[in-house]
């Protein structure tokens, strides 16, 4: 649970944010309080024509006269009013697209540990409902409920002024509303920022049940999904519906107590007119007066509860801001004259930052060198720490000890920017983006345009074997849809594999990407790998003896440290460990798309 904030420590961590916008947001202010003033001034209007024209005798034209008045005044209060949206709401628009792109370009910065224990849902929500949220206090919530206390203030003082002896019965019932608002605050808070936290959590399980949809229907886990999913919606409505009651039981007494004052105020003015120490005149204007002031003393519940929750949006959003970055560029950093590739690591330990104490190093001194231009197949057995180690090598993670260097200079000390284009990734999971299959493609690469750009994209989809893309419905410009899930295994791999084909790294990093490829797919891909990145170090995670054969080297990997480095068949011949590896790694499988293509070739 993060460290409770006062309300006003909340709130003042938004001041260098509005601090651009403050001169529009105070002219909207001003217009909000004219508004005000305006409306109390309608009352002394009532009070002069009671006692001075409406008495016997009283001219007629006077009615006239303040009729026409009271319309004017009505006139500048409703200019006011626009005038306030016009000052106040375009520029919370700007801060808030503002806050919502350095939100966005934070969770850039963050690492991958910072995302491993963030759901996706929980940083959604911050960036879309609490932002909007946030937006509509500065434009609105704010502004008024200043004004609505400056309203409620000077009406008081003008009802003293008018009948000093029913304010004082107003003022009494105001006592026990400012003690309950007391209260009322801290415990709304606490309750906003459940009701926040739940909605962030049920974003997470839409999300997550929206990219599982088919392992849920393959399963028949869809009712099941429902129930768990109805569980936490019940949970925040529950929540919800314990909110409304707070806020109307807190509408009831600042509603309630007003009115049991007034009704007070009424029989006592009554009793005050017909002793002569209260005109008629002052009555009307105290009534009139009273009835402006309520609706801003009703407002204003609803408007500290918009408050309160903006407050916790506040904490909420700079919860994620606050995050420390950990993957830094370098202070001084270093770069060879040349890149060639040659990749080292020594005496490499790293261990989950959210990893028990007493836990083993998931690397416990990982030494290997990579040759320029080498290929080396990675295997062991599941958990010996293989994906890790490839995800050290473009700071996806950081070492905990040790380091790792290409061509002698540790990658801490690389710019991050050149780092990661000098090394390109090609996970197992693969990750494609709702855009064309062209702009997946191209993601890595450098900037490029025209001709350049299409025999860039033509050279990767060839190496990677992925020339079905040219048969789907608009070509290499069809849209992939949402991670890439209207593709089969098999195509969003050679996809992604052509995407980081297209970087022309010098370090290729590959966990396993062709797991869903048949043998032969896999033997072109590689055969082509080696032409085109002839020159290119490559580091791949193998889970089939196929990927392994196909390697310059094998490196064997055990209980998080480098056990053997050899060829294939060296390893096969000395290491009886390395034979136990390779006995358990799965069959290939066959990739379906594959067994098409080879269908219509056969059919030509």
């Amino acid at each position: 649970m993060p460290p409770q904030t006062s309300l006003w420590q909340s709130l003042g961590r938004l001041y260098p944010h509005i601090k651009p916008i403050l001169p529009r947001l105070f002219l909207g202010f001003l217009c909000a309080v004219g508004a005000s003033v305006v409306a109390l001034a309608v009352p002394q209007v009532l009070r002069i024509l009671v006692n001075n024209y409406l008495a016997p005798g009283g001219a007629v034209t006077a009615l006239w006269w303040a009729t026409g008045i009271v319309l004017a005044l009505g006139t500048l209060e409703a200019v006011f009013m626009a005038l306030r949206r016009q000052f106040a709401v375009a520029p919370s628009t700007l801060v808030e697209t503002s806050l919502r792109t350095s939100f966005y370009r934070h969770l850039q910065d963050l690492s991958v540990a910072f995302h491993d224990r963030w759901g996706s849902g929980q940083l959604l929500s911050r960036a879309m409902s609490d932002l909007n949220l946030i937006r509509r206090w500065m434009a609105f919530g704010a502004l008024m409920l200043i004004v609505t206390a400056l309203t409620v203030l000077i009406g008081v003082t003008i009802m003293f002024f008018t009948a000093w002896q029913l304010a004082i019965v107003f003022l009494l019932a105001a006592v026990p509303i400012i003690v309950y608002g007391f209260k009322f605050r801290r415990f709304y808070g606490r309750v906003s920022r459940r009701s926040q936290d739940q909605a962030g959590d049920l974003a997470t399980t839409v999300e997550e049940s929206v990219h599982g949809i088919r392992v849920l229907k393959a399963f028949g886990r869809s009712s099941e999904a429902l129930d768990a999913f109805e569980e936490q919606a019940e949970g925040l409505r529950q929540t919800e519906v314990y909110k409304a009651n707070s806020l109307a039981k807190f509408s009831l007494v600042v509603t309630l107590l007003p009115e049991a004052a007034l009704a007070v105020s009424l029989v006592l003015g009554i009793l005050l007119v017909d002793d002569g120490q209260v005109s008629i005149g002052a009555l009307v204007a105290f009534f009139a007066t009273a009835a402006v002031v309520a609706g801003p003393v009703e407002s204003m519940g609803p408007l500290l509860s918009m408050t309160l929750t903006a407050a916790t949006a506040i904490d909420r959003h700079f919860e994620v801001m606050d995050a420390r970055r950990t993957i830094t560029d370098p202070e001084h950093p270093v770069q060879p004259k040349e890149v060639h590739g040659r990749l080292s690591f020594e005496d490499v330990h790293f261990a989950y930052p959210d990893a028990a104490p007493d836990r083993p190093d998931v690397l416990d001194g990982v030494s290997l060198d990579l040759r320029a231009g080498e290929t080396m197949a990675l295997v062991g057995i599941t958990g010996s720490g293989k994906s890790t180690l490839l995800q050290l090598v473009p700071r996806l993670y950081d070492v905990t000890a040790g380091s790792i260097r290409i061509d002698g200079v540790d990658v801490r000390d690389y710019p991050l920017t050149e780092l990661r284009r000098i090394v390109s990734v090609a996970f197992e999971e693969t990750t494609l983006f709702s855009s064309s299959v062209r702009d997946n493609v191209l993601l890595g690469a450098d900037a490029a345009s025209g001709s350049e750009a299409a025999d860039l994209l033509r050279e990767a989809l060839d190496v990677a074997q992925a020339q079905f893309v040219y048969s789907l419905p608009d070509g290499v410009d069809t849209l992939i849809g949402e991670e890439g899930l209207s593709l089969s295994g098999g195509q969003r791999q050679r996809v992604a594999l052509a995407r980081a084909i297209a970087a022309r790294p010098t370090v290729l990093v590959l966990d396993d990407p062709l797991s869903a490829l048949d043998v032969r797919t896999e033997e072109l891909v590689e055969h082509r790998l080696r032409e085109v990145l002839a020159e290119t170090t490559t580091l791949v995670v193998a889970h089939r003896p196929s990927t392994v054969s196909l390697a310059d080297r094998v490196a064997l990997i055990q209980d998080g440290r480098i056990a053997a480095v050899g060829t294939h068949a060296e390893l096969l011949a000395q290491n009886e460990h390395y034979r136990h590896v390779i006995a358990s790694l799965p069959a290939s499988p066959q990739d379906l798309d594959s067994g098409l293509e080879d269908e219509r070739e056969v059919l030509r």
